[in-house]
C-alpha cells in the first residue's frame, strides 16, 4: 500500500464517510474554497490508478466507491507513524502522550482496560 497525499486523503475520508459518491458529492463536502470540479476528478482519477477507488458508470456519470476499507488504511498510516516516530515501541507512545497531555494514573488505567477489552475481542 502506499501513502496518499493530503488531497487523496481528504478525498477518501469523504468516500470513505459516504461509501459512494459523484465528484460533485465530494465537492460539496470539501471545505472552502473548494477546489475546482476537475481538481477532483483528477485526484479521483489518481486514486483509481493506485487502486484506492474503483467506479461504476452510468452513461457519461461516474459513481466512485472505495476499495480500500478506511481500517486497513489506517492500520498502515499508524504503521508508519510508529516507525517513523517511535521506532515501533508502543512504551515510547505510550510515554510520549502521558508525558504530553499530563495523563493521570487513572486515565492510564482507563487506557489499559480499553486495550484488554479490544485484546479479549480479538481472541474470541
Amino acid at each position: 500500500m502506499r501513502t496518499l497525499t493530503k488531497a487523496e486523503e481528504e478525498v477518501m475520508v469523504i468516500l470513505w464517510d459516504l461509501e459512494r459518491a459523484l465528484v460533485r458529492d465530494i465537492l460539496e463536502r470539501l471545505p472552502d474554497p473548494k477546489p475546482a470540479y476537475n481538481t477532483v476528478s483528477t485526484v479521483i482519477r489518481v486514486l483509481e490508478k493506485k487502486g484506492f477507488v474503483g467506479h461504476k458508470s452510468y452513461g457519461t456519470t461516474y459513481e466512485y466507491f472505495p476499495l480500500i476499507p478506511k481500517k486497513e488504511y489506517t492500520k498502515f498510516r499508524f504503521g508508519e507513524f510508529m516507525e517513523k516516530y517511535f521506532n515501533n515501541s508502543f512504551s515510547q507512545l505510550a510515554s510520549f502522550f502521558t508525558k504530553e497531555n499530563n495523563l493521570s494514573l487513572q486515565e492510564l488505567e482507563a487506557i489499559m482496560n480499553e486495550v484488554k477489552k479490544e485484546m479479549k475481542k480479538e481472541e474470541e
